[in-house]
Order: C-alpha cells, then sequence, then structure tokens
C-alpha cells in the first residue's frame, strides 16, 4: 500500500506501453500481458498508451487489444481519454513500466515519474541509463570485476569526419575478426550484425548510426547464450538460468519474442555448478548498476569457461512468452505473482528512497 493508502482499497496502477523507441510493438505486447494478469482484488489497473510524441492517454479495452501501435493511435482521440503529465498524479498510485527501449528504459520516463512523485515499477534514473547504455554500463560492471566482451566504441562523428581508415585499422588490431557491430543504446537485436571482415564493417556501422551517435564493435564470443532473471532490492535473489538456442548467428527479435519461433530452455543444459556461477554472475551485475525490483541479465558461457555479461535488461520483455515468466514458474512463481511482486518491490523501493530512486 501506499501511504495513506486506506485497508481494503484497491491500489489504482497505471500500465504504461507503446512509446517512441523500435521496440514499442514489443512494449504494446507487455503492457497488455501485464493487464491482463493483475490481480483484480488487490490492483486496479488502468491501461495509458504512450503515442508516437510521448502523450499520455487512457485507453479502453477495444483500443488495447489492437494488432499494433500505429492501429492504437489512429482512433486515440475518438476513443481514449488524454492524460496531461502534470495530472497523471491524480488518476494513478503508481506506475507499471511496459515500455522498452529508449525514453522508456533508459531513465527519461524515471525522471519524469521522479519528477511528478510517482511511484514506479523497475530501477531508478541513473540504473536505467546505465542499463541501456551497453559502453558505460560495460565499463562499470568491468570496473566491478565481471567479465565483458572486448569493446571497442566508434562514435560517427569520427567515423564522418575522415577518420575511417583509422577506426578501421583500430577495429582489426584492437577487436579483429568475426566481431558484432551495435548501436549502444539499442536493444531487441536491432541492427545488430556479425562482421567476418574489414569490407563488411562500413555496412554495420553505417546501420547501426541509423539508431545512435555512438555505435560498440566487440569481440565475437562462441558458446552458449543464457539469460538470467534477477528479482528484489536490496537482498536481489537470481531466478533458473534459460538457455536461449538463436535460429541464425545472431539472436533475433524473433527469436526472442514470437511463439514458435526461437527456442528457451529453462533450466539451460549446464552443469548445477555452472548454473549456480550464472547466478552469481547475474546477482553481481544487478548489484553493480543498482538495479531494482527485477531485470534480466543476458551472458554468454564460452568453452573455455569465460562467464562474460552481455547487457542487462532493467525492463525486461513480459510477453506472455517471455522467457522470465518460464523461470519465474521453475521458481514456482506464477505471472500474476511475479507481477504482484514486482508491485511490493517497488512500493518498498520508493517508501525508502532518499532523493530520487
Amino acid at each position: 500500500m501506499t501511504e495513506g493508502q486506506a485497508a481494503g482499497v484497491k491500489l489504482k496502477v497505471g500500465v504504461i506501453m507503446g512509446g517512441v523507441s523500435s521496440e514499442k510493438e514489443v512494449s504494446l505486447e507487455s503492457g497488455r500481458n501485464i493487464f491482463s494478469k493483475f490481480d483484480r482484488g488487490k490492483y486496479e489497473p488502468i491501461p495509458i498508451f504512450m503515442d508516437s510524441e510521448a502523450g499520455f492517454w487512457e485507453i479502453p479495452l477495444k483500443l488495447l487489444m489492437r494488432n499494433s501501435t500505429r492501429d492504437i493511435e489512429e482512433d486515440l482521440a475518438a476513443e481514449a481519454t488524454r492524460i496531461p503529465y502534470e495530472t497523471l498524479k491524480s488518476r494513478v498510485d503508481l506506475v507499471c513500466l511496459g515500455l522498452h527501449g529508449k525514453y522508456g528504459e533508459d531513465g527519461c520516463i524515471q525522471g519524469l515519474l521522479e519528477l511528478l512523485r510517482i511511484p514506479f515499477t523497475g530501477s531508478g534514473v541513473l540504473a536505467s541509463a546505465l542499463g541501456m547504455d551497453k559502453w558505460t554500463g560495460r565499463k562499470i560492471l568491468s570496473f566491478s570485476g565481471i567479465d565483458v566482451p572486448h569493446t571497442l566504441p566508434v562514435f560517427k562523428r569520427k567515423w564522418t569526419s575522415g577518420a575511417r581508415a583509422a577506426i578501421l585499422e583500430d577495429i582489426t588490431d584492437r577487436i579483429g575478426f568475426p566481431c558484432v557491430v551495435k548501436p549502444t543504446r539499442e536493444g531487441c537485436s536491432t541492427a545488430v550484425t556479425k562482421v567476418v571482415s574489414p569490407e563488411e564493417i562500413p555496412a554495420a556501422l553505417d546501420d547501426a548510426f541509423i539508431w545512435d551517435d555512438i555505435a560498440l564493435v566487440e569481440e565475437f564470443l562462441a558458446g552458449m547464450e543464457v539469460t538470467c532473471g534477477v528479482i528484489g532490492n536490496d537482498q536481489p535473489q537470481a531466478l533458473t538460468p534459460s538457455e536461449t538456442i538463436p535460429t541464425a548467428a545472431i539472436l533475433s527479435l524473433e527469436d526472442k519474442f514470437l511463439y514458435g519461433q526461437g527456442e528457451n530452455k529453462t533450466p539451460a543444459r549446464l552443469p548445477d555448478d555452472t548454473l549456480r556461477k550464472i547466478q552469481d554472475a547475474a546477482v553481481a551485475a544487478f548489484r553493480s548498476l543498482d538495479l531494482k525490483g527485477y531485470a534480466r541479465i543476458d551472458l554468454i558461457v564460452t568453452p573455455e569457461g569465460r562467464m562474460v555479461v552481455l547487457e542487462p535488461n532493467s525492463l525486461p520483455g513480459m510477453t506472455p512468452s517471455t522467457v522470465l515468466f518460464h523461470q519465474a514458474a521453475a521458481a514456482g512463481i506464477t505471472q500474476s505473482g511475479l507481477i504482484d511482486r514486482v508491485i511490493q518491490y517497488a512500493l518498498e523501493a520508493h517508501t525508502h528512497k532518499k532523493g530520487p530512486l
């Protein structure tokens, strides 16, 4: 319950979904699944759609069930109720974030909610920004003694200012081939390319620069890709690690979220002691970045035994098929039970914080 909440009164939870990032369609799936799984005896969920201009709308069920964010947006003016930012606090007691990607997972919406003094699920402003920015986040993780991929940042301003030959030489000398090129602040495998020769670098970088001003070139790691959910605040608990089996060299958006496309195995097909090491690495990453509530940590387990943290997901996908629910089920936690825990962790974190979370 929030401070001053009367006993027996349902908590009004605004579920924000959609947004302006490349991941807005996945966000829609996450948001409506979260909305459908709430315990109606404890909570009154309110579906809130963020449009392409970052405006908030309370939407009816008939819009919530539309196929895409574009379909919803076409009828907002006629069918939905606009919620100005400054009135959101009068409508909800807490916000459950179903957003993913830029402006939803990177500290931007978290900062707005802090200014509005509305508690929200997941991590705070700084932790969210670090979780989204792979280059900065990896520096923090490495400083904390956590193994991360060997990574070289490439800045768009340098790439377009005549320094291409020097950058290509640097990539060849410091990273080598094959390697992986990606934007530093995108998710869902957006613009991620496996590169096997210097000749392929320019096209891969140009693709990454469509999405961000910084691209990362990192070592290509052979091995098993695993992911491990972590829940909690000051005493985080790792869930059962899952093995993610891609259909190509790079894990795709479809592998992650489409029914029947990719394959996940929970638990991962690894010895028990290796599973425990994955859990330990996931919790260490969670603590290092000061994540809160829940997160999913993606790793590679190499044949040589390296336990390499690829990235944290501070607002992991909550679609019906998401691996986080599989991991929770392995721990005896239902989908509704996991969402309830996420809400309770948020209330706990925001009740005891000093300043922004």
